[in-house]
Order: structure tokens, then C-alpha cells, then sequence
């Protein structure tokens, strides 16, 4: 028992500085993990232009390695430091960082691939934990929620959505005709999405004073059917955003889970001992 209690305490302290936020090495660790982020990402910019490319291949190339290297010892580290690997591995940051690492190595098998290098900007998300900016650090947990609460309403409202352009483009299909572009109901209902939507690309307009009336109320309409889905989610997202306020960074060493009470002695999800 006593010669596990050196690599349980190693374990610990190496959980604080890589998952908590609230130390000052933990800190510390994430703006490190930030800038490096950034600057990979920069990498990958540069080395798309090729004449950046063709002068400093060597170093682009160099550069990137060093930093995929980095990012597969604090992908081990992570793992190592939570007691239940999966936790981690299957989570949203786990998958994300196993993501922003591979693209590199599978640079060697296929070409190319390297440019997925970019997908280490989601990673950036990390720079909420650093800036304790408490109400942002449930953000995307609180829209997936948010996304999911509203999923039959938002299911409904776009359902309605394309009934009415399939209409509205049935109807534009019968006004305007060939000569003015709605060669058939698939094309009149094409230009009524991309009205309604409120894109409006030009490569199709009604030219009959009937046809630009119904565009007219369809340009309008357009407005007030994006607000619709916008309201949908905003209510969920305001419950949501009610339960996160009184929640803090804290993380279990066990599962990973984040957003601990304040006063809480146990991790919502598993159990066990902050």
C-alpha cells in the first residue's frame, strides 16, 4: 500500500496541473497548450501558401513535428493522470485532442492530410478554463443540451419551413415560367430557399410584377422565420444558462467531469471524493 502512495500522489498533482484551472501551474499549463495551438495553427496557414511553402518547407515541416510530438505526450499524460482512461478518451476535449494529434502521422501514409492539422483549433476552447470565465465554460455543453431540448420543436419548425418553400416555389414555377429562369418546380423551389433564407444569390428573379410581389413577401417573411429557431433555442439555452452560473471548473481526477458546486464533496457522476 505504502509503495503505490509516491505514484498516487505523482498521479494527483500531475491531474491538478493538466485539468485544474484554478492553480497557478494549471494555468500556466493551459496558456502554454494555448500558445502552442495558436502557433500550430499559424504553421498550417503559412503552408498553404505556396510560395511561404516552397522557401520554408524545412521548417514548416520541422516545426509541426515538434508540436505533434508535444500534443501526443500531453494526450499520454492525460490519459495516465484519470483513473478511468476512457472517461477521458471518449469525452468531447478527448476526442478533439486525439483529432488535433493524428493528422500528422497520417501525413506519411496520405498525402495531405497534414492540413487537418487545423481541426487543433477547436482546442482553443480550453482558453475558457484559463480566463475562469465561468459562464462560458459550460457554453457548449449548455447548447448541445439546449440543441437537444428543442430538437422536436426546431424538427417541427423546419418540417413547416420546407412545406412552404415547396409551395411557395410551386406557385413561382407557375407565374414565372422558362422565360425568366423557373425552368421547373425543383429550380422555382431552389430560388424560394434561397430567398427565404434570405442568401440571395441572383441567379434566378422573377421579372412579372405578380412574381416580385410574392418575392416581396417572401424577402419579408424570410426575416421572421429566422428569429423563430433563434427563440427556440435562446429559452433553453436561459434555463441552462441559470443552472451554470452557480457551477465553478472544479474536475474529478476520476472521470474528468467538470462544473462541481462550489460545496460539493463528491463527483456528480461517479462518486467520487473532490
Amino acid at each position: 500500500m505504502n509503495n503505490n502512495l509516491p505514484k498516487d500522489k505523482w498521479r494527483d498533482r500531475l491531474h491538478q496541473i493538466i485539468y485544474e484551472a484554478d492553480t497557478r501551474e494549471g494555468k500556466l499549463f493551459d496558456l502554454i497548450l494555448i500558445i502552442a495551438i495558436l502557433f500550430s495553427i499559424i504553421l498550417v496557414m503559412l503552408e498553404s501558401v505556396k510560395q511561404l511553402d516552397a522557401e520554408y518547407h524545412d521548417f514548416f515541416n520541422i516545426s509541426e513535428w515538434i508540436i505533434t510530438v508535444l500534443f501526443t505526450i500531453e494526450y499520454i499524460l492525460r490519459i495516465i493522470s484519470v483513473k478511468k482512461p476512457k472517461s477521458y478518451i471518449f469525452s468531447f476535449y478527448g476526442i478533439i485532442d486525439f483529432l488535433s494529434t493524428i493528422p500528422k502521422y497520417l501525413s506519411l501514409f496520405i498525402g495531405g492530410a497534414h492540413a487537418l492539422v487545423a481541426l487543433r483549433a477547436l482546442r482553443l476552447l480550453r482558453i475558457f478554463r484559463i480566463l475562469k470565465l465561468v459562464r462560458f465554460v459550460g457554453a457548449t455543453e449548455n447548447l448541445v443540451k439546449s440543441l437537444k431540448a428543442s430538437r422536436f420543436k426546431i424538427f417541427v419548425f423546419i418540417s413547416a419551413v420546407l412545406i412552404i418553400c415547396v409551395i411557395i416555389g410551386t406557385i413561382m414555377y407557375l407565374i414565372e415560367g422558362d422565360q425568366s429562369g423557373f425552368t421547373s418546380i425543383p429550380r422555382g423551389i431552389y430560388w424560394a430557399i434561397v430567398t427565404l433564407t434570405t442568401v440571395g444569390y441572383g441567379d434566378i428573379a422573377p421579372q412579372t410584377a405578380f412574381g416580385q410581389l410574392l418575392a416581396s413577401l417572401v424577402m419579408i417573411l424570410g426575416y421572421g422565420i429566422i428569429a423563430i429557431p433563434t427563440g427556440i433555442v435562446g429559452v433553453e439555452m436561459a434555463k441552462g444558462y441559470v443552472q451554470q452560473i452557480h457551477l465553478n471548473t472544479n474536475s474529478c481526477r476520476n472521470c474528468s467531469a467538470a462544473h462541481h458546486k462550489d460545496d460539493a464533496k463528491f463527483c456528480y457522476r461517479c462518486g467520487e471524493k473532490l
